[in-house]
């Protein structure tokens, strides 16, 4: 299993950040993704990574004592993925951190596709919902 989180100081309050959290599909927009559909606690999303691939992943929102947001996959190109997205108040700031933990289905994609590739684009993805949140608050 392979992890990529992202971890920012935002100086709002933990109810401000929430509340843009919750509002999923903005807030899954804000990522850059092609695609986003939300209906219910079913989230489908598409969206090209480099030059030859595009992804598409159905995931579901799922309860999480301990995060703001946390969802699954519930049919894509990984054996599993979840993201928990948390907050923790400080010192006037609140600490963001977004961790997703995936499994490549290799059997579903090339030699050219891995976990470098998903690792960065994930980060890349995870700092611009940060961003957006920076940006609304």
């Amino acid at each position: 299993m392979e992890r990529v989180t992202v971890t920012r100081n935002i100086e709002a309050s933990p109810e401000a950040l929430k509340e843009r959290i919750e509002d999923v599909e903005p807030f899954m927009r804000s990522a850059g993704f092609d695609e986003v559909e939300v209906e219910g606690d079913t989230i489908h999303l598409a969206n090209a990574v480099g030059l030859f691939f595009e992804i598409e992943l159905t995931l579901e929102i799922v309860e999480d004592d301990d995060a703001i947001l946390a969802y699954e996959q519930r049919d894509g190109i990984f054996e599993e993925m979840t993201t928990r997205y948390t907050l923790r108040e400080h010192d006037g700031q609140t600490t963001v951190r977004a961790t997703t933990e995936f499994a490549i289905d290799v059997a579903y994609l090339g030699p050219a596709f891995d976990a470098t590739v998903v690792t960065r684009q994930r980060r890349v993805e995870l700092t611009k919902q940060f961003d957006y949140l920076e940006s609304e608050l």
